[in-house]
Protein backbone atom coordinates (compact mmCIF):
# COMPACT_ATOMS: atom_id res chain seq x y z
CA UNK A 1 0.00 0.00 0.00
CA UNK A 2 2.78 2.63 0.24
CA UNK A 3 4.34 2.18 -2.74
CA UNK A 4 1.09 2.56 -4.44
CA UNK A 5 0.51 5.81 -2.43
CA UNK A 6 3.92 6.58 -3.40
CA UNK A 7 3.27 6.33 -6.91
CA UNK A 8 0.12 7.81 -6.93
CA UNK A 9 1.22 10.98 -4.03
CA UNK A 10 -2.09 10.54 -1.59
CA UNK A 11 -4.07 7.72 -0.77
CA UNK A 12 -6.87 9.32 -2.13
CA UNK A 13 -5.47 9.02 -5.68
CA UNK A 14 -4.20 5.57 -5.18
CA UNK A 15 -7.93 4.44 -4.55
CA UNK A 16 -9.27 6.59 -7.63
CA UNK A 17 -6.39 5.63 -9.53
CA UNK A 18 -7.54 4.38 -13.41
CA UNK A 19 -7.68 0.54 -13.64
CA UNK A 20 -6.09 0.27 -16.36
CA UNK A 21 -3.12 1.94 -15.24
CA UNK A 22 -3.32 -0.32 -11.77
CA UNK A 23 -2.85 -2.99 -14.17
CA UNK A 24 -0.17 -1.48 -15.66
CA UNK A 25 1.83 -1.87 -12.63
CA UNK A 26 3.72 -4.83 -13.11
CA UNK A 27 5.50 -4.61 -9.27
CA UNK A 28 2.20 -4.51 -7.63
CA UNK A 29 1.48 -8.24 -8.92
CA UNK A 30 -2.10 -9.60 -8.54
CA UNK A 31 -2.22 -6.66 -6.42
CA UNK A 32 -4.08 -4.57 -9.01
CA UNK A 33 -6.69 -6.98 -9.03
CA UNK A 34 -7.26 -7.38 -5.44
CA UNK A 35 -7.58 -3.51 -5.45
CA UNK A 36 -10.37 -3.42 -8.26
CA UNK A 37 -12.27 -6.05 -6.77
CA UNK A 38 -12.38 -4.67 -2.85
CA UNK A 39 -12.65 -1.18 -4.64
CA UNK A 40 -15.86 -2.39 -6.47
CA UNK A 41 -17.28 -3.65 -3.35
CA UNK A 42 -16.49 -0.95 -0.69
CA UNK A 43 -18.21 2.39 -0.51
CA UNK A 44 -15.81 4.91 1.55
CA UNK A 45 -18.07 7.42 3.20
CA UNK A 46 -19.95 4.28 4.33
CA UNK A 47 -16.98 2.31 5.73
CA UNK A 48 -16.35 5.86 7.60
CA UNK A 49 -19.77 6.08 9.15
CA UNK A 50 -19.54 2.74 10.44
CA UNK A 51 -16.24 2.96 11.81
CA UNK A 52 -16.79 6.42 13.50
CA UNK A 53 -20.02 5.10 14.68
CA UNK A 54 -18.51 2.25 16.67
CA UNK A 55 -15.91 4.99 18.21
CA UNK A 56 -13.04 3.70 16.45
CA UNK A 57 -10.35 6.33 14.58
CA UNK A 58 -8.55 6.20 11.30
CA UNK A 59 -4.65 7.20 10.99
CA UNK A 60 -3.12 7.32 7.76
CA UNK A 61 0.53 6.53 7.38
CA UNK A 62 -0.04 10.64 5.59
CA UNK A 63 -1.98 11.86 8.46
CA UNK A 64 0.17 14.84 10.58
CA UNK A 65 -0.32 12.91 13.73
CA UNK A 66 0.75 9.34 12.21
CA UNK A 67 3.78 8.40 14.96
CA UNK A 68 6.69 9.45 13.51
CA UNK A 69 8.41 6.86 15.30
CA UNK A 70 6.58 4.42 13.28
CA UNK A 71 7.47 6.01 9.71
CA UNK A 72 11.13 5.09 10.13
CA UNK A 73 11.16 1.46 10.62
CA UNK A 74 11.04 -1.64 7.99
CA UNK A 75 7.10 -2.70 6.70
CA UNK A 76 5.45 0.73 8.64
CA UNK A 77 1.39 0.34 9.38
CA UNK A 78 0.05 2.62 6.21
CA UNK A 79 -3.17 2.44 8.34
CA UNK A 80 -3.76 2.31 11.92
CA UNK A 81 -6.56 1.74 13.69
CA UNK A 82 -7.62 3.39 17.11
CA UNK A 83 -9.62 4.09 19.83
CA UNK A 84 -9.23 6.20 22.90
CA UNK A 85 -7.00 9.90 22.75
CA UNK A 86 -4.01 10.05 20.39
CA UNK A 87 -2.57 13.29 22.69
CA UNK A 88 -0.61 10.21 23.90
CA UNK A 89 1.60 9.47 20.97
CA UNK A 90 2.90 12.78 21.26
CA UNK A 91 4.90 11.75 24.60
CA UNK A 92 8.46 9.88 25.23
CA UNK A 93 7.10 6.56 24.72
CA UNK A 94 8.58 3.35 26.12
CA UNK A 95 7.75 0.02 25.78
CA UNK A 96 7.66 -2.84 28.75
CA UNK A 97 7.14 -6.74 27.38
CA UNK A 98 7.47 -9.96 28.77
CA UNK A 99 6.17 -13.39 29.22
CA UNK A 100 2.45 -14.82 29.48
CA UNK A 101 3.74 -17.06 31.90
CA UNK A 102 5.17 -14.53 34.61
CA UNK A 103 5.84 -15.12 38.19
CA UNK A 104 4.85 -13.05 41.22
CA UNK A 105 8.36 -11.43 40.90
CA UNK A 106 7.78 -10.80 37.36
CA UNK A 107 4.77 -8.96 38.10
CA UNK A 108 5.63 -6.66 40.48
CA UNK A 109 8.60 -5.63 38.73
CA UNK A 110 6.44 -4.76 35.68
CA UNK A 111 3.85 -2.94 37.81
CA UNK A 112 6.41 -0.84 39.76
CA UNK A 113 8.34 -0.20 36.61
CA UNK A 114 5.40 1.31 34.37
CA UNK A 115 4.20 2.76 37.63
CA UNK A 116 7.28 4.92 38.47
CA UNK A 117 7.93 5.31 34.45
CA UNK A 118 4.18 7.07 33.83
CA UNK A 119 5.05 9.23 37.20
CA UNK A 120 7.71 10.98 35.32
CA UNK A 121 5.03 11.41 32.27
CA UNK A 122 6.37 8.55 30.26
CA UNK A 123 3.83 6.42 28.24
CA UNK A 124 4.06 2.60 28.49
CA UNK A 125 3.48 0.78 25.47
CA UNK A 126 2.68 -2.72 25.58
CA UNK A 127 0.42 -5.48 24.01
CA UNK A 128 -2.20 -6.45 26.86
CA UNK A 129 -1.44 -9.77 27.13
CA UNK A 130 -1.92 -11.88 30.00
CA UNK A 131 1.27 -11.37 32.61
CA UNK A 132 3.84 -8.90 32.37
CA UNK A 133 1.91 -6.91 29.57
CA UNK A 134 -1.37 -6.58 31.74
CA UNK A 135 0.81 -5.79 34.65
CA UNK A 136 2.86 -3.11 32.69
CA UNK A 137 -0.55 -1.44 31.50
CA UNK A 138 -2.36 -1.66 35.21
CA UNK A 139 1.27 -0.12 36.46
CA UNK A 140 1.51 2.72 34.20
CA UNK A 141 -2.85 3.63 34.78
CA UNK A 142 -2.10 3.49 38.65
CA UNK A 143 0.73 5.78 38.31
CA UNK A 144 -1.82 8.26 36.29
CA UNK A 145 -0.20 7.88 33.80
CA UNK A 146 -0.67 6.44 30.15
CA UNK A 147 -0.48 3.91 28.40
CA UNK A 148 -1.01 2.11 24.83
CA UNK A 149 -2.07 -0.88 23.88
CA UNK A 150 -0.92 -2.54 20.78
CA UNK A 151 -3.40 -5.76 19.51
CA UNK A 152 -2.83 -8.82 17.68
CA UNK A 153 -6.92 -8.45 16.48
CA UNK A 154 -9.03 -5.43 16.06
CA UNK A 155 -9.33 -2.74 18.42
CA UNK A 156 -12.95 -3.68 18.70
CA UNK A 157 -12.37 -7.31 19.83
CA UNK A 158 -11.31 -8.25 23.23
CA UNK A 159 -8.41 -10.57 23.61
CA UNK A 160 -7.70 -11.70 25.75
CA UNK A 161 -11.31 -12.40 27.47
CA UNK A 162 -9.42 -11.93 30.84
CA UNK A 163 -8.29 -8.88 30.32
CA UNK A 164 -11.93 -7.02 29.67
CA UNK A 165 -11.93 -4.67 32.16
CA UNK A 166 -8.35 -3.53 31.67
CA UNK A 167 -9.49 -3.16 27.66
CA UNK A 168 -12.31 -1.16 28.63
CA UNK A 169 -10.19 1.50 30.99
CA UNK A 170 -7.65 1.69 28.40
CA UNK A 171 -10.16 2.90 25.99
CA UNK A 172 -11.46 5.38 28.56
CA UNK A 173 -7.94 6.62 29.85
CA UNK A 174 -4.74 5.36 27.06
CA UNK A 175 -5.23 4.40 23.90
CA UNK A 176 -5.68 0.99 21.82
CA UNK A 177 -4.31 0.60 18.75
CA UNK A 178 -3.71 -2.05 15.55
CA UNK A 179 -3.05 -2.72 11.96
CA UNK A 180 -5.59 -4.89 11.73
CA UNK A 181 -9.28 -3.44 10.68
CA UNK A 182 -11.89 -3.82 13.52
CA UNK A 183 -13.44 -7.42 13.30
CA UNK A 184 -10.38 -8.96 12.68
CA UNK A 185 -10.11 -11.91 15.13
CA UNK A 186 -6.85 -12.90 16.90
CA UNK A 187 -4.59 -14.92 14.92
CA UNK A 188 -1.64 -16.68 15.83
CA UNK A 189 0.38 -15.05 12.78
CA UNK A 190 -0.68 -11.93 13.77
CA UNK A 191 1.40 -11.41 17.37
CA UNK A 192 5.24 -11.17 15.92
CA UNK A 193 3.94 -8.63 13.06
CA UNK A 194 2.24 -6.26 16.12
CA UNK A 195 5.66 -6.56 18.03
CA UNK A 196 7.49 -4.75 15.56
CA UNK A 197 4.75 -1.87 16.31
CA UNK A 198 5.71 -1.89 19.98
CA UNK A 199 9.13 -1.72 19.88
CA UNK A 200 8.59 0.81 16.69
CA UNK A 201 6.90 3.09 19.21
CA UNK A 202 9.01 3.33 22.03
CA UNK A 203 12.59 4.89 22.00
CA UNK A 204 13.39 2.16 24.04
CA UNK A 205 11.89 -1.92 25.09
CA UNK A 206 12.35 -2.98 28.50
CA UNK A 207 11.89 -6.71 28.96
CA UNK A 208 10.92 -7.78 32.51
CA UNK A 209 10.63 -11.44 32.21
CA UNK A 210 11.02 -13.99 29.47
CA UNK A 211 11.84 -17.51 29.09
CA UNK A 212 14.10 -18.53 25.77
CA UNK A 213 11.32 -18.59 23.46
CA UNK A 214 9.23 -15.95 24.59
CA UNK A 215 7.46 -13.86 21.91
CA UNK A 216 8.94 -11.01 24.10
CA UNK A 217 12.23 -11.60 22.73
CA UNK A 218 10.51 -11.16 19.17
CA UNK A 219 10.04 -7.74 20.58
CA UNK A 220 13.29 -7.07 21.62
CA UNK A 221 15.02 -8.43 18.00
CA UNK A 222 12.85 -5.83 16.34
CA UNK A 223 13.66 -2.93 18.61
CA UNK A 224 17.84 -3.91 17.83
CA UNK A 225 16.90 -3.84 14.24
CA UNK A 226 15.04 -0.44 14.32
CA UNK A 227 17.76 1.27 16.51
CA UNK A 228 15.96 1.16 19.49
CA UNK A 229 17.48 0.26 23.47
CA UNK A 230 16.88 -2.72 24.92
CA UNK A 231 16.91 -2.78 28.67
CA UNK A 232 16.59 -6.11 30.72
CA UNK A 233 15.30 -7.01 34.03
CA UNK A 234 17.83 -9.70 35.57
CA UNK A 235 15.80 -12.65 37.58
CA UNK A 236 16.88 -15.78 39.54
CA UNK A 237 19.55 -17.89 37.61
CA UNK A 238 17.41 -20.86 38.91
CA UNK A 239 14.29 -19.40 36.93
CA UNK A 240 13.30 -20.83 33.34
CA UNK A 241 11.42 -17.64 32.93
CA UNK A 242 14.27 -15.43 32.85
CA UNK A 243 16.22 -17.05 30.67
CA UNK A 244 15.89 -15.00 27.94
CA UNK A 245 15.99 -11.76 29.89
CA UNK A 246 19.94 -12.88 31.37
CA UNK A 247 21.03 -13.93 27.97
CA UNK A 248 19.47 -10.47 26.66
CA UNK A 249 21.92 -8.88 29.30
CA UNK A 250 25.16 -11.12 27.98
CA UNK A 251 24.00 -9.97 24.42
CA UNK A 252 24.87 -6.16 25.63
CA UNK A 253 21.05 -5.09 27.13
CA UNK A 254 21.52 -2.70 29.53
CA UNK A 255 20.47 -4.55 32.59
CA UNK A 256 17.67 -2.81 34.99
CA UNK A 257 17.77 -2.46 38.73
CA UNK A 258 15.26 0.36 39.08
CA UNK A 259 13.63 2.82 37.42
CA UNK A 260 16.75 4.89 37.31
CA UNK A 261 18.33 3.08 35.09
CA UNK A 262 15.87 3.66 32.26
CA UNK A 263 15.31 7.68 32.70
CA UNK A 264 18.52 8.47 33.15
CA UNK A 265 18.69 7.30 29.54
CA UNK A 266 15.96 9.77 28.30
CA UNK A 267 15.46 12.42 30.22
CA UNK A 268 18.79 15.25 30.97
CA UNK A 269 19.47 15.88 34.23
CA UNK A 270 17.27 13.29 35.62
CA UNK A 271 18.79 11.78 39.17
CA UNK A 272 16.55 9.82 41.61
CA UNK A 273 14.57 11.51 43.85
CA UNK A 274 15.54 12.08 47.54
CA UNK A 275 13.83 9.52 49.52
CA UNK A 276 10.54 10.09 51.13
CA UNK A 277 7.73 8.54 53.44
CA UNK A 278 4.89 7.39 51.93
CA UNK A 279 1.84 9.73 52.99
CA UNK A 280 -0.22 7.43 55.17
CA UNK A 281 -3.86 7.94 55.14
CA UNK A 282 -7.07 5.77 55.25
CA UNK A 283 -9.49 9.17 54.64
CA UNK A 284 -11.06 8.74 58.63
CA UNK A 285 -11.16 5.13 58.35
CA UNK A 286 -11.09 3.47 61.88
CA UNK A 287 -8.81 0.27 61.16
CA UNK A 288 -7.96 -3.05 63.53
CA UNK A 289 -4.91 -3.30 64.21
CA UNK A 290 -4.13 -6.31 61.76
CA UNK A 291 -5.41 -3.80 59.11
CA UNK A 292 -3.29 -1.14 60.25
CA UNK A 293 -0.42 -3.41 59.91
CA UNK A 294 -1.54 -4.94 56.39
CA UNK A 295 -1.51 -1.57 54.88
CA UNK A 296 1.60 -0.38 56.73
CA UNK A 297 3.38 -4.15 55.09
CA UNK A 298 2.11 -3.27 51.89
CA UNK A 299 4.73 -0.61 49.80
CA UNK A 300 5.20 0.01 46.68
CA UNK A 301 5.81 -3.04 45.48
CA UNK A 302 2.45 -5.22 45.36
CA UNK A 303 2.90 -8.23 47.17
CA UNK A 304 1.40 -11.80 47.67
CA UNK A 305 -0.86 -12.90 51.09
CA UNK A 306 2.12 -15.55 51.95
CA UNK A 307 4.58 -12.48 52.05
CA UNK A 308 2.36 -9.98 53.71
CA UNK A 309 1.43 -12.78 56.39
CA UNK A 310 5.84 -13.00 56.61
CA UNK A 311 5.81 -9.38 56.83
CA UNK A 312 3.83 -8.97 59.93
CA UNK A 313 3.57 -12.48 61.65
CA UNK A 314 -0.22 -13.09 61.10
CA UNK A 315 -1.75 -16.21 59.32
CA UNK A 316 -2.71 -16.25 55.87
CA UNK A 317 -6.36 -16.31 56.91
CA UNK A 318 -6.12 -13.38 59.21
CA UNK A 319 -4.38 -11.35 56.49
CA UNK A 320 -7.54 -11.83 53.87
CA UNK A 321 -9.93 -10.97 56.04
CA UNK A 322 -7.87 -7.94 56.58
CA UNK A 323 -7.49 -7.23 52.51
CA UNK A 324 -11.40 -7.54 51.51
CA UNK A 325 -11.84 -5.06 54.34
CA UNK A 326 -9.13 -3.01 52.72
CA UNK A 327 -10.10 -3.86 49.01
CA UNK A 328 -13.82 -2.45 49.76
CA UNK A 329 -12.78 0.53 51.58
CA UNK A 330 -10.77 1.67 48.07
CA UNK A 331 -7.42 1.20 50.29
CA UNK A 332 -5.80 -1.56 48.53
CA UNK A 333 -6.42 -3.20 44.98
CA UNK A 334 -6.13 -6.77 43.62
CA UNK A 335 -4.14 -7.34 41.13
CA UNK A 336 -3.48 -10.79 38.42
CA UNK A 337 -1.63 -13.31 40.00
CA UNK A 338 -2.69 -13.21 43.62
CA UNK A 339 -0.88 -9.57 44.09
CA UNK A 340 -2.46 -6.57 46.64
CA UNK A 341 -0.74 -3.07 45.90
CA UNK A 342 -2.06 -0.02 47.78
CA UNK A 343 -4.51 2.53 45.95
Amino acid sequence: MLQLIEHFGSGEAAWKADANELRGLTWLGEGGERLLEWRSRVRPAELWNKLTGAGVGVLLFSDPVYPQELKYIYNPPPVLYYRGSLEYLANLKLAVVGTRRATAYGLRVAHSLARELAEQGVTVVSGLAVGIDAAAHRGALQGKGKTIAVLGCGVDVIYPRQNASLFQQIVREGLLLSELPPGTPPEKHHFPARNRIISGLGRGTVVVEAGERSGALITADFALEQGRDVFAVPGPITSLHSRGTLNLIKQGAKLVTGVDDILEEYLPGYGPPAHSERKEGTGGLKLSPTEEKVLAALGDVPSTVEELAAAVGLPAREINVALTFLELQGLVTRMPGGLYSRC
